[in-house]
């Protein structure tokens, strides 16, 4: 038994031979293109079923593809995820094939042919085979393929039910998504707060440095008054106290000595003559470095993490490190150059990851499976006390399931609002990327609303903080007045304040800056006001903000003319895939949807521990 994730996959990963490039339609919405499968029913949408078989095929090509962009394997929270991605593109492709059936969508063997010839699946479009020795897609080379796979009958059969369901589709889509244009003006717009540009000198005043608490009162009316107005902040989710215990996955020291054992072993054959830049090429997990043979390029000093940065500055030029340990790894660094007067260096470096060791995985599994088993029959402290675990106590709601040391415990949440029936209820052991861990309930309480009596001392400080931003902004706006009228400047005010001039940029509307925020009020000040003039008051981060605009640089509006069709061949797929997505919404929303599948999984479960058995599905 190692694992419910493990007793899961087996009873939901199958044999499943479907073409390769069927999986990658419009949408991202793979189907069979071999129309409905048959097999046993796990739902309903509309009055069409949904076999399992649709789903188990789904569902594989889902975990494929996620197994195969990342390192670590598919955690059982993930498997979790990945088991509802494929329900929701089951059932997304049955509301399209009937959407496809009430319009009347066909496709002809004309439309088919000239598909086939002239737009290959991505699968040919990205092979090797089918490139030119630029490294660009030959279709000269594809058609030449097509008439030589076309003597096979199969092959011919497999296209042409990719092009039968993907044609419709794309009919579909145009006729979704008719009528999307972006004028010039809002391209241009979206082109200017990506690329324009202003720095700026503020004053950030806290609002309780200018008002004290005995200057403002809060009338137990007014409180009373925003507790009824504001029904909606009082809402709280259903929530529940558990104990948890975890083990984490975080390599051990035993596994960075491997590591460094393993950097020490790449070390020595660039010694013994191995080409530096291939060996990062094969060996570094820096992917943007190691495509340049490991080159870092040229950087100043303070530019790297400490370590990294003290070695760089230190190690003789053209001398091969010994490994280097940060977070991020182990590092063999060579400094290629080093300027000392203008404090650069050009270096390059291969980086290797620390890793949990097969042996330590294992282990791990192993430890993580028998702490599931014991605490079947026993108490959570019981049962990591018998492996030195500590226990803590944490809180789950329905909108927010992280706990502390583990992180986000979505499949925890799952069980306590679904699974667990009382208090003292142990959970299986379940994993996400940073940890294994179980969960006994203590408690837990239904959504509801909180009292007055409840919120009464929190509304009373938001009030009175309210009122003192008020006051404060009444104070700012005189400032800006005496300082337009040439009487004081930003930085007389700011001295007779007892308060510092900060400075900010140059930044864009959408980056996030120190002080100022994201997307507040004060950059919208600040973009809005004059080089030279002052902005606001106006409030950001829980303070009053009053700035002047020190430099303001326009987006180049010759640049945005150069790239203005390709800006909208994009803006215009964004607002495709938005309108494409409310579409679907709608079709879902309209449509009576039944998830069975918790209800077959535990059936088969229970036919399962009664003994093997063939599963009615094969």
């Amino acid at each position: 038994m190692l694992m419910r994730q493990m007793r899961q996959n087996t009873k939901i990963i199958m044999l499943v031979t479907a073409l390769a490039f069927v999986a990658l339609m419009v949408f991202q919405w793979g189907m069979d293109a071999s129309g409905r499968t048959m097999g046993v029913n796990i739902g309903r949408v509309g009055s069409t079923s949904v076999s399992i078989l649709e789903w188990q095929n789904a569902y594989r090509a889902l975990y494929d593809q996620i197994s195969a962009s990342q390192d670590e394997p598919v955690s059982s929270q993930q498997n979790r995820e990945i088991e509802d991605m494929a329900w929701d593109q089951v059932v997304n492709q049955i509301l399209i094939q009937r959407e496809l059936s009430r319009r009347g969508i066909r496709v002809t063997d004309e439309e088919v042919i000239q598909a086939a010839r002239l737009s290959p699946p991505p699968e040919f479009q990205f092979d090797p085979a089918f490139q030119n020795e630029q490294g660009q897609f030959d279709l000269a080379l594809y058609q030449a393929f097509l008439a030589q796979a076309g003597q096979d009958p199969l092959f011919l059969q497999q296209l042409e039910f990719y092009y039968r369901d993907l044609i419709p589709r794309n009919k579909l889509i145009r006729q979704v998504t008719s009528g999307i244009f972006v004028p010039d003006n809002e391209l241009w717009e979206r082109w200017r707060a990506q690329n324009a540009r202003v720095s700026v000198s503020f004053l950030s005043v806290p609002p309780d440095a200018r008002v004290t608490d005995d200057q403002v009162q809060v009338t137990d009316d007014e409180i009373e008054q925003y507790y009824r107005d504001n029904p909606e902040e009082f809402e709280v989710p259903a929530r529940a106290q558990v104990l948890y215990a975890y083990m984490d996955k975080a390599p051990t020291a035993a596994d960075s000595a491997a590591s460094r054992e393993y950097a020490l072993q790449i070390r020595q054959q660039i010694l013994d003559g191995a080409d530096f830049a291939e060996v990062a090429e094969r060996e570094s997990i820096d992917n943007v470095s190691a495509a340049q043979g490991g080159s870092l390029g040229t950087f100043g000093r303070g530019t790297m993490v400490p370590a990294f940065d003290s070695l760089a500055f230190s190690l003789p030029v053209g001398e091969l490190s010994e490994p280097l340990e940060t977070a991020f790894g182990y590092h063999l660094v060579e400094v290629t150059s080093r300027d000392e007067v203008a404090e650069e260096v050009e270096a390059r470096h291969i980086l290797l990851p620390i890793e949990v060791s097969d042996q330590g995985e294992v282990a791990l599994l192993t430890r993580a499976d028998s702490l599931e088993t014991l605490a079947e029959n026993q108490p959570l402290r019981d049962a990591a006390q018998a492996f030195g675990l500590p226990v803590m106590e944490g809180e789950i709601s329905e909108d927010f399931a992280t706990l502390p040391g583990v992180g986000v415990a979505g499949e925890a949440q799952d069980w306590v609002f679904v699974e667990s029936d009382d208090a003292g209820a142990v959970s299986p052991v379940f994993e996400n990327e940073s940890a294994f861990y179980i969960v006994e309930l203590i408690d837990d309480a239904p959504a509801g609303t909180l009292t007055l009596d409840q919120v009464s001392d929190e509304i009373r400080v938001n009030l009175r903080t309210q009122k003192k931003i008020d006051r404060t902004m009444e104070e700012a706006r005189q400032w800006q007045q005496e300082i337009r009228g040439g009487s004081e400047t930003l930085e007389t005010t700011a001295n007779r304040l007892g308060l510092e001039v900060q400075t900010a940029g140059p930044f864009t509307r959408r980056e996030f800056v120190p002080g100022l925020g994201q997307a507040t009020p004060a950059i919208g000040a600040a973009f809005g006001t004059a080089p030279g003039e002052i902005g606001g008051p106006v409030t950001a981060l829980g303070r009053v903000i009053l700035l002047r605009v020190d430099q303001k640089v326009e987006a180049d509006r010759d640049a945005w003319e150069a790239q203005r069709a390709a800006q909208r061949t994009q803006v215009t797929s964004e607002i495709q895939q938005v309108r494409l997505d409310q579409w679907i919404e709608g079709l879902r929303a309209t449509t009576t949807i039944i998830d069975s599948r918790a209800e077959y999984f535990e059936a088969a479960e229970q036919q399962a521990e009664q003994g093997p058995q063939i599963p009615m599905f094969f």
